[in-house]
């Protein structure tokens, strides 16, 4: 069992470490996107949102293979298993069962889910940050131009 904690623990830390990687990057790229003055700013900020989602998708995707290959390092699942498949559906807690853990090991199914509840809890937060400093670059934007307008 100590080896599932250790195991579990350094796992969601790399994610949460690759999880904190991808929102400063998408945060400065967002926050650089938004600064801009544009023509169209329900279409700009469909594409900042949508950009910002996708980033956050792959970054989800990436932290579930990293499951995955914790699980073929410890022997997770039987032999044959298509494990990134299994860590997925740990990691977004679908829990299809379809696929079950070795007794010695079935406490990580539970810490991939909990890491993965964890990071899409920030990922909503983000993507609520981002919509709401964009609105409101958007509404200071046009702020300013009814204000120069007179």
């Amino acid at each position: 069992m100590a080896l599932q904690f250790v195991v579990g623990t350094i796992v969601s830390l790399v994610n949460i470490m690759i999880h904190a990687l991808v929102t400063v990057g998408a945060i400065g790229i967002a926050r650089s996107a938004g600064l801009r003055h544009m023509e169209w700013p329900r279409l700009h900020l469909m594409a900042v949102m949508a950009a910002t989602a996708a980033v956050l998708m792959v970054a989800h995707t990436l932290e579930s293979v990293v499951w995955s290959a914790a699980y073929l390092m410890v022997g997770v699942a039987p032999a044959g298993t298509d494990l990134v498949y299994f860590a997925f559906v740990n990691y977004t807690t679908l829990g299809y069962g379809d696929i079950t853990p070795i007794q010695a090991r079935r406490l990580l199914g539970p810490m991939t889910a909990m890491n993965g509840i964890l990071l899409f809890g920030w990922s909503t937060a983000m993507l609520f940050e981002v919509l709401r400093k964009t609105v409101e670059h958007l509404a200071a934007i046009n702020a300013s131009a009814c204000n120069s307008a007179e």
